[in-house]
């Protein structure tokens, strides 16, 4: 018998994957903010559209006043700026020996260990294409890395139970030892999101445009040096190679490699990034602060220089406030500094 889930937050990856798992016929619940979301989830059925699969499946939504009991696994999907306050919510109806998975970007896990424990954390690394369309659709772009892992490195009879249950929605997940490899691996590649962002461009025309390539080169340089300073040795996934950033790799790598994510990104209906739609479609905040914010704060812990960061996450919140656009220009601003700081280097 399949322990009963509980996804907290029924948006692009938790409404995935509730929906392939009601298909299946686990026991899954989603618990949501949006009422008119969870009415039509729970109704009419949460619509999975795109080219990898398009079905309707009505899957068991509740508001959170609705919400009762304890529950073994609670598969977390918020936005990582909310993690903190989420977890507080959801505290109260984790089973005493249950697990919080964190299918989030970020270091969330981190924040969430905190709050409830490392032995009742579980990591989890996504990077598939699905997007929020509005009330009970969601786009599913692309499939791609799907990655699960205790985050003290262990494998154990959860960790290979959740390996399963994701295998249902991605046949080639992968159950790893190494969480943290592929989550720091991620934090690069998610740089490279953000700045993609600062224009209405395509992520497929960001990577391939040569003006360009400095800033995707000095951002995924820089996540690689506070990641050897912290002692973690990151993993690569859909055409991101980390070890071609680490401090002092040959120029050429790193360029075969934002190729690879050009043409990776080419295959998806999935065409911008969610940082873009936060900024351009839904209006608002991004994940700036907890998802690369962290990695400036983590290298000044560790005395590494992060400029590129730095001023992507400035450059995202005046965005974000209304004080620039989202144009080359911006995007200059961040080539100006990249080219700069190599320079001085």
């Amino acid at each position: 018998m399949n322990a009963p889930i509980l996804i907290w937050g029924a948006g692009a990856i938790g409404g995935t994957l509730g929906a392939y798992w009601a298909r299946a016929g686990l026991p899954v619940t989603m618990v949501d903010i949006a009422e008119d979301h969870v009415k039509a989830c729970r109704s009419g059925g949460l619509s999975i559209t795109g080219p990898v699969e398009t079905f309707r499946q009505v899957v068991p939504s509740l508001m959170l006043p609705e919400l009762s009991g304890q529950w073994p696994v609670i598969v977390l999907a918020v936005k990582a700026q909310a993690t903190e306050a989420a977890v507080q919510q959801l505290k109260p109806y984790l089973a005493p020996d249950g697990y919080v998975l964190s299918a989030q970007n970020g270091l969330n896990e981190i924040a969430i260990a905190r709050a409830v424990g490392d032995n009742r954390t579980m990591g989890c690394f996504v990077n598939f294409g699905a997007d929020w369309l509005g009330p009970g659709e969601i786009l599913f772009g692309n499939r791609a890395a799907v990655v699960v892992g205790e985050i003290d490195g262990s494998i154990r009879d959860r960790t290979r139970q959740m390996h399963q249950w994701l295998g249902i929605f991605e046949p080639q997940a992968v159950l790893t030892s190494n969480i943290w490899g592929y989550l720091w691996g991620k934090l690069a590649y998610g740089a490279m999101l953000f700045a993609t962002a600062l224009t209405t461009d395509s992520m497929t025309a960001n990577f391939e445009d040569p003006r360009r390539f400095a800033v995707f080169d000095a951002l995924a340089r820089e996540v690689m040096a506070v990641a050897k300073a912290r002692g973690v040795k990151p993993v690569g996934f859909n055409g991101f190679d980390p070890e071609v950033f680490e401090p002092g790799a040959p120029e050429a790598g790193s360029r075969a490699s934002i190729a690879a994510l050009a043409e990776f990104n080419r295959h998806t209906a999935k065409t911008h990034s969610g940082i873009y739609r936060d900024l351009a479609i839904r209006r608002r905040k991004t994940e700036a602060d907890p998802q690369i914010g962290i990695i400036a704060k983590l290298g000044a812990e560790a005395g590494i220089a992060t400029p590129a960061i730095t001023k992507l996450v400035e450059l995202i919140h005046d965005i974000e406030d209304g004080r620039r656009l989202m144009a080359f220009e911006t995007f200059q601003i961040l080539i100006d500094t990249c080219t700069s700081a190599s320079t001085t280097a």
